[in-house]
């Protein structure tokens, strides 16, 4: 999710804008078995996509997922695991009202309905008291406030997270967060008659820090490349000022990366750093998800909706907050982890990541690490 922010900004109207983001986006009025279940406490077998019990799952849930989002509140299905830690169909609702026609079993494989509210890319109002907003000393640590410096769609202004350091096979290094945070602008408008461009100059910390202000000196990197729409990934890359990011790649209150990734799996404890709630904690609920995920083209702009595929899915109450769109998801151990996603949608405790292997090898890319 991405940080928008008025001229003259005002911390009522912000205060305000979170409300609205908790109206879009939250659970409310969840009776228990709507809840996502408790996976960390059930002493589980790691399930990955590998294992034959989650494939014939995901198998049965592809086939049926069009079917079961034909369901206008439906949002999303995935393949996890139920309380009793049996394989089952994950099928997410916008609110506690819906779902009426869900099954309790497709094709016999258990259903659990979940209420997780609407994903979004949200550019939504909220403060931050974790520090990871301010401006930092060259070179500066990731999973703080950054963006676009030309993202202002007056009177608007957006920020989200500069996530993790990467390097293509020569060494040079890049910047990693959401095509949204760094390429949101792909279409003008009245307000804003720019769109994102290679070389638009990437900001430290973000244009909301700073009164929509566009400071030469708050530069750290220059956009390079971002994904094309349809390939499931919700990345840019921005390649890095000489001085300005610590080559070795450290993440605010994680530190430096390994080298090496790894899949996700069901159970899994994992931790982001981002430029809202900053260091946050949770696990991996589910795999496989598909979701729809509302957001807008530009800082205020036209309403979108797209649709992601092969997603992994966190749960964790606010662990990813309007501002944290671009945060790395990790493993969560206290050196080197190993990056799982990247972090670009959720609601009030779901949250989801494209499969980082899958980032890398759109751009051709390394993780920065040990």
């Amino acid at each position: 999710m991405k940080l928008l922010s008025r001229t003259r900004f005002s911390w009522v109207s912000g205060i305000a804008l979170l409300v609205a983001f908790g109206m879009l986006a939250g659970c409310s009025g969840v009776s228990d078995n709507l809840n996502a279940p408790d996976t960390e406490g059930l002493g589980l077998v790691q399930l990955s996509k590998a294992d034959p019990r989650i494939q014939s799952v995901m198998a049965v849930q592809d086939r049926h997922t069009g079917n079961l989002m034909s369901d206008p509140e439906v949002v999303g299905t995935a393949t996890g695991l139920d309380d009793k830690g049996t394989p089952a169909i994950f099928v997410y609702l916008e609110t506690s009202k819906g779902g009426k026609n869900v099954p309790a079993e497709i094709e016999g494989i258990p259903v659990m309905k979940i209420v997780s509210g609407k994903m979004m890319m949200l550019r939504g109002g909220g403060t931050s008291t974790t520090g990871h907003t301010a401006r930092y000393p060259r070179p500066i640590s990731l999973g703080v406030s950054g963006g676009n410096s030309k993202d202002f769609a007056y009177p608007y202004c957006c920020s989200g997270t500069l996530g993790a350091l990467l390097q293509d096979g020569s060494g040079t290094q890049f910047i990693l967060s959401n095509k949204h945070v760094f390429a949101g602008d792909q279409a003008a408008s009245a307000n804003d008659p720019d769109v994102a461009e290679v070389g638009n100059e990437i900001n430290q910390p973000g244009l909301i820090e700073v009164g929509c202000q566009d400071l030469s000196a708050d530069y750290v990197a220059n956009l390079s490349a971002w994904c094309v729409d349809g390939n499931d990934i919700d990345a840019a890359l921005a390649e890095v000022m000489p001085g300005m990011v610590d080559p070795g790649g450290s993440i605010l209150e994680i530190g430096e990366l390994s080298a090496t990734t790894m899949d996700a799996y069901v159970g899994l404890n994992v931790k982001k750093s981002g430029r809202t709630s900053g260091l946050t904690r949770a696990y991996v609920s589910a795999l496989n998800a598909t979701f729809t995920v509302g957001g807008s083209d530009e800082c205020g702009g036209e309403a979108t909706t797209e649709l992601f595929t092969g997603q992994i899915v966190v749960t964790g109450n606010k662990f990813l907050q309007s501002g944290d769109s671009g945060s790395l998801l990790v493993e969560d151990v206290a050196v080197n982890p190993r990056a799982v996603g990247l972090l670009f949608a959720g609601s009030t405790r779901t949250a989801i990541a494209n499969p980082i292997d899958n980032v890398l090898n759109y751009f051709g890319m390394y993780m920065v690490g040990n």
